[in-house]
Order: structure tokens, then C-alpha cells, then sequence
């Protein structure tokens, strides 16, 4: 199986099962004598680990990480940064009545179709468990970017569950770490509660909305073309599992606007360009134009779900299927911090491939 590496000049290579001994990240390309240990890393780890609240998955794994390599003294050396997060809470029994038949919405079908093999434990390689690694690595990235681009921040948050959205007026910053959901409408997150207990209950699962903005973007981050910033955070975004769709500012909402809607308006004050909106996101012909960058991503309903559904079994056969095990009824809650290591990752691989090709050249100034 290829492709399991993203990002241009830091690079990350995932690795690992979901009921493996271990799994990882392999990240290449971080610049020399940044301070990094793992209790840099480990709490980004403890935002994303399974069984925190009766709204996850019930798996307990302390996702405690290991750095391997790539760290003397505290500090990196530039080269490869060996993480791995050991399995300690794998109940593959759970999986022993499919091992031969293909969980609808998953990925079995499709990799023993392309494969001819697969690992029916968990998903194996397509499990979400491989976000840990992800994580891991957009910790580093992190910790990078706070010493490249200081004051710039990321943050995650859910804006929907179901049909059910938050209330922007009741919008509070504050409320982010204060729920379950990372919702920072506190309402709204109590509703949330109601509807997926209700839905655990059933055995069946639910859908959401993420937004993940980044604050302190530098103008310029991307490129025109291919390697544009929003093309490639939508491909992060898109990569994560269980997302069938990403936005980039008001996204699909902008087929809606006029061109007088959409545009956003520029004046100058104290010296600098100010734009009286952010219909676009942060992002102009691919490059950021240093307003907060925002994304979006939809996460399809967890597939493993307690109601029958008709499948079909490796030999041909129709067959009904029930997932057993311990999943999550809202898979978009632990997306979140996923959501956000993948901004990171990304803007710092653009912040090394701006540095390579600008370096300290006088860009174009104004006024």
C-alpha cells in the first residue's frame, strides 16, 4: 500500500494498525534545535484519546507517545522524528463474525477489491485510529510554528451535529474546552447531548460539521497554482477519515452571493490594507492575505451501527450485518483535534516552502 506520506518539506509518514502492537508517525523534514519532548506532544494526544465522556467510542487507550528519534538533548537534530503510540486496549474478538463479510460505508469492500486482502480487526489501516498519528505529528508542527511564526494559533471547534447547527450570535471562545463537543455555543452542546443519547441508545450514529480556523497567517503563505493553500488544506482535510466534504470561507454557501455580496472590501487603516469581510477565508488566488484562514469539513454518520444492514459476505453471499464493538456515535467529536493537526501540518510546510523560495527578499508593500 503506497501514499501514506502528505506535505512537501515537512513530511509526515503515518504507519500502523488500528489493532496492531503500535502505530505512528514518522515525521521528516523539521528544522533543527526546536525544543521538543513528549510532554510537548502529549496533550494534543489527550484532546483526541478514546473513552473521555459517554459520547466516544468506550476503547480506553492512553495514546501515550514515545519519540524515538531525531531529539538530542531536548531539542531536534533536523533529522527523522521517530513517534509511536502503543495499542494497549484491543478487543479483536469483536470482529470475528465479519471476517468475512463487508461492513456497509466502510472501507472493507473497496480494499479487498483493490487488495485482495484485508484486516477485518477495527479497519485495520483504515480505522481512525491511524488519526493518532496525525496528531502526534501536528504537535511538532506546532511546536515549529511557535518558534517560525509566533502569535499564529489554531483552533477547532464543532458548528453541527445532525440537522441541529450552533447559534453564532451565542458564539463563546470560552466554551470550546468547556464540553464535550468543542462547541463554543454551551446551548446548543446541551441539545447535542440530548440527541446522541438518544441516538446510542437506537445503536445508530450521527453526522457533523467542524470548523478549524488559524489565526496570525502570514500574507503570502501558498502559491497560484498547485501548490495553493486552500487546495492543499482541503486535500488534508479531505484525507481525514469518515470526511465527504470540505469548505474553504463561505464555500458552497458562495454560490448563493452576488458578486457584490461575495467581494470583500478593502480600506486601509494605520498604515495596512483591513478587509471588512472574510467571505473567502483567508485565502486570495491560492495565497493567504493574513485574515484568519477557515476551513471546513462535513464527517459522515460512524458506519458501525447496531441496526442491520444488508450486505454481502466474500463468497457472494447476501447477508445481514451488525457491528459489534465499541465505536464512536459521533465520529466528528474526536475529528476535531484531527481537524486542527492537519492546519498545522499544513501551514508549516507552507511556511518552509515560502522561506525556500522567498527567503528574506523585500515582497510588495503597500501604501
Amino acid at each position: 500500500m503506497s501514499f501514506n506520506s502528505f506535505g512537501h518539506l515537512f513530511r509526515v509518514t503515518t504507519w500502523g494498525e488500528s489493532h496492531g502492537p503500535a502505530l505512528g508517525a514518522t515525521v521528516d523534514g523539521c528544522p533543527p534545535g526546536i525544543a521538543l519532548t513528549e510532554s510537548d506532544i502529549q496533550p494534543w494526544l489527550d484532546r483526541r484519546k478514546p473513552g473521555q465522556n459517554r459520547f466516544t467510542t468506550q476503547r480506553r487507550e492512553d495514546d501515550a507517545v514515545e519519540i524515538l528519534s531525531g531529539i538530542y538533548e531536548g531539542r531536534t537534530t533536523g533529522t527523522p522524528i521517530q513517534l509511536m503510540i502503543r495499542n494497549t486496549d484491543q478487543r479483536s474478538k469483536d470482529y470475528s463474525e465479519i471476517a468475512r463479510t463487508f461492513r456497509p460505508g466502510h472501507a472493507d469492500i473497496t480494499y479487498w477489491q483493490k487488495y485482495g486482502i484485508r484486516d477485518p480487526r477495527g479497519g485495520g489501516r483504515s480505522s481512525a485510529r491511524e488519526t493518532a498519528a496525525r496528531v502526534a505529528a501536528g504537535a511538532v508542527a506546532r511546536q515549529v510554528l511557535a518558534t517560525l511564526v509566533p502569535g499564529l494559533s489554531v483552533t477547532g471547534y464543532m458548528v453541527q451535529m445532525g440537522a441541529r447547527a450552533i447559534d453564532r450570535v451565542r458564539f463563546d471562545r470560552d466554551q470550546i474546552d468547556a464540553n464535550p463537543f468543542w462547541s463554543p455555543d454551551a446551548e446548543t452542546a446541551a441539545l447535542w447531548a440530548a440527541d446522541l443519547d438518544a441516538l446510542r441508545k437506537d445503536g445508530n450514529s450521527v453526522g457533523a460539521v467542524v470548523e478549524v480556523v488559524a489565526r496570525g497567517v502570514p500574507a503570502g503563505l501558498g502559491a497560484p497554482i498547485y501548490a495553493k493553500l486552500d487546495s492543499e488544506l482541503a486535500a488534508a482535510m479531505m484525507s481525514i477519515n469518515a470526511v465527504k466534504g470540505v469548505e474553504i470561507g463561505e464555500g458552497f454557501a458562495s454560490a448563493a452571493l452576488t458578486g457584490v455580496e461575495n467581494a470583500d472590501e478593502i480600506q486601509m487603516r494605520d498604515g495596512a490594507p483591513h478587509y471588512l469581510s472574510n467571505h473567502a477565508g483567508g485565502i486570495l488566488g491560492g495565497i493567504a492575505t493574513g485574515q484568519e484562514v477557515v476551513v471546513r469539513f462535513a464527517v459522515k454518520p460512524t458506519s458501525s451501527i447496531l441496526t442491520p444492514r444488508q450486505s454481502v459476505t466474500i463468497d457472494g453471499q447476501d447477508t445481514q450485518v451488525v457491528t459489534k464493538g465499541r465505536h464512536d456515535p459521533c465520529v466528528g467529536i474526536r475529528a476535531v483535534p484531527v481537524g486542527e493537526a492537519m492546519m498545522a501540518c499544513v501551514l508549516l510546510d507552507q511556511v518552509l516552502m515560502h522561506r525556500a523560495q522567498m527567503g528574506e527578499t523585500v515582497r510588495g508593500t503597500i501604501g
